[in-house]
């Protein structure tokens, strides 16, 4: 009996996590990631231009600090403006789907692989991926795990060392191990940059009119 374990990884089927297709895919991606990782600092369009080809699709602004790892890269999809800070691990063998202005802190883990809790199939190498959603305008905290099968909705901060095992609805902050909703964000929240500290009108109008973000967006080195 011939079975086909990119198919089944793919549709969230128990699969054997060393079949040879998919170890060639791996290491194809890691050939990618090993150049970006070790690309001169000053070469930012080279940069981008590696995420690109790496990634299954991207917004036009991408920018991630070094080093970066996936598994596959080509299952993650990126939307504009992602940013994701140095370190972060994304074990994509189901898709990865992140939306819109989504920043990653440093050393955050997305990992939609999992494994049997009985030993023998895990032994025998069987595994099962199920994908992760991120909605758009969405922060999440350094060295946060996001566990297989989460939806995290939009306008969402998760707070640094979550472990996120469930869903998370939209316009919320969320922190913990597990992770859980600790409040809503509302329109009040606009004021603040941190607790009951106020942003001043001279910065938020300089940031509203005179900051060119589009031409800004992973332009270091260039």
């Amino acid at each position: 009996m011939s079975l086909d374990m990119k198919e089944r990884m793919l549709n969230g089927k128990p699969c054997l996590s060393f079949d040879k297709v998919l170890e060639e895919e791996k290491q194809h991606q890691q050939r990618l990631q090993f150049k970006f990782n070790h690309l001169d600092p000053d070469d930012s369009k080279g940069r981008i231009a590696l995420l690109k080809e790496m990634l299954g699709g991207t917004g036009e602004r991408v920018w991630m600090e070094r080093p970066i790892y996936f598994d596959y890269g080509k299952n993650t999809y990126v939307g504009e403006g992602f940013y994701a800070n140095t370190g972060v691990t994304i074990l994509d063998g189901a898709k990865v789907t992140i939306g819109d202005n989504v920043f990653l802190a440093p050393y955050v883990g997305i990992y939609t692989a999992g494994h049997p809790v009985h030993p023998h199939p895990r032994n025998l190498g069987i595994e099962y991926n199920f994908p992760v959603t991120i909605g758009d305008n969405v922060w999440v905290g350094a060295q946060t795990v996001i566990n297989p099968g989460v939806t995290i909705g939009s306008n969402v901060v998760i707070g640094s060392g979550s472990v996120v095992t469930k869903n998370i609805p939209d316009n919320v902050i969320a922190v913990g191990n597990p992770c859980r909703v600790i409040r809503k964000i509302t329109d009040e929240d606009k004021k603040y940059y941190f607790r009951n500290m106020e942003i001043d009108k001279e910065l938020y109008d300089y940031a509203e009119t005179g900051v060119d973000i589009e031409n800004n967006f992973g332009s270091q080195g260039e």
